[in-house]
């Protein structure tokens, strides 16, 4: 335990002190950490802490999912839901067929391989795309379709690669068992996400006290991701449903109706920035430690650039074509909302935490955790770092 609350407040000083680095020198606070994270591992600075799939999918997704779906309001999601939806079931069908088929066909991996390594690296990563949107200051229509669809997507690509790797264990397979199970994992994590969120509210209407509102909000995101893990199905659908509750009709919700005190409104929305700034700090520093400690040579140069180059390719794939469906409608999305999309679509911690949770008998285990790293790096220090000069580019402005 000492080791673990001094390894925590050494990665707390550290990124303290990125934090302020970046700002001075208007660098994305995400890339920053990264590369601070990548020095302490080459420097052989070790805090006891590792980045694992339980310290990632229990300790630092709760807080950045519930976090972000609190702050989103349920009025303007609502008007741009098919878009979002769109993206996210379609899009990570799409994403995930084009890297796998590319792996299959250009580098020869097992199609359980390929179809693992192409769902858990489809869909966009909200720790990462969050994050990346906080640094730049972005807000608006364009924030909202970003964030939104990597909270869905997130759900969708979770639910995928739980049937893909069934399937790759050699479990029984059928389309009709696929689809039971897509409805159930997804409509199961939903609807225990609801009702924490629902029971919160109306928990937290019982007090006036704002501190105890503040903890019923931090039992609700937490609680929603173990109780809907607990029963199988999506946790992390659970807990953006919960925040995405607790946010409409608690924290935005009418002073008429029961729910959340007036001074515990404000107050929560700040306690879950803190939380998610440490949760970000975290996450982002072990990704570069984990990063800079990997062998990417037993990868080979020519597959980790193919499988870089085939996720951004899938990515494409999703957001342009897609895009054409609501074209001549009121919910037609910009061609440079369309390039904000495809380059903001960032890969993170999602992807990690789904590639260390790999079975050793899945077929090349340790390549495909070594390529997830490869995208995840490329796409948290390159595209977040160029991310900012891309808006401004094209004319998105702070909001």
């Amino acid at each position: 335990m000492d080791v673990l609350i001094a390894g925590s407040l050494g990665l707390l000083i550290v990124a303290i002190l990125v934090a302020i680095v970046a700002r001075r020198l208007a660098l994305p606070y995400t890339v920053g950490l990264v590369a601070a994270g990548a020095g302490l591992a080459l420097s052989r600075i070790d805090f006891g802490i590792a980045l694992t799939h339980d310290i990632i999918f229990e300790l630092i997704l709760p807080p950045l999912l519930f976090e972000a779906a609190l702050n989103i309001h349920w009025h303007e999601l609502r008007r741009d839901l098919a878009p979002v939806l769109v993206l996210s079931i379609f899009g990570v069908a799409i994403s995930a067929a084009i890297v796998a088929a590319g792996m299959a066909w250009l580098f020869a991996w097992p199609i359980a391989a390929a179809l693992v390594f192409g769902v858990l690296i489809a869909a966009t990563d909200p720790v990462a795309v969050i994050a990346m949107f906080k640094d730049t200051g972005i807000g608006g229509r364009l924030r909202l379709l970003v964030e939104s669809e990597s909270l869905f997507n997130d759900g969708v690509a979770a639910v995928l690669f739980g049937l893909i790797l069934s399937w790759a264990a050699g479990g029984a397979w059928s389309s009709s068992n696929a689809a039971l199970s897509l409805v159930t994992v997804s409509g199961g994590g939903i609807a225990i996400g609801a009702a924490i969120g629902v029971a919160g509210i109306f928990l937290a209407g019982r007090t006036k006290d704002h501190l105890t509102e503040a903890a019923i909000t931090l039992v609700a995101a937490y609680g929603a991701l173990l109780l809907a893990e607990h029963f199988h199905v999506s946790g992390v659908l659970a807990t953006v449903t919960a925040g995405l509750v607790t946010g409409s009709m608690g924290v935005r919700g009418a002073q008429s109706r029961p729910g959340l005190s007036d001074a515990a409104r404000d107050f929560i929305l700040e306690f879950w920035e803190f939380a998610a700034f440490l949760a970000n700090s975290l996450v982002f520093l072990l990704i570069g430690v984990a990063v800079a400690r990997i062998d990417f040579r037993a990868l080979g140069a020519i597959a980790l650039v193919g499988a870089i180059l085939l996720v951004l390719l899938g990515r494409a794939a999703t957001v342009y074509p897609l895009s054409l469906l609501f074209r001549r409608s009121r919910l037609a999305i910009g061609r440079g909302e369309q390039h904000v999309l495809w380059w903001g679509g960032l890969r993170g911690a999602l992807a990690l935490a789904l590639a260390l949770a790999l079975p050793d008998a899945i077929p090349m285990r340790d390549t495909i955790v070594i390529a997830t790293f490869a995208v995840v790096g490329f796409s948290v220090v390159i595209q977040g770092l160029t991310m900012p000069w891309l808006l401004k580019r094209l004319g998105f402005s702070r909001v």
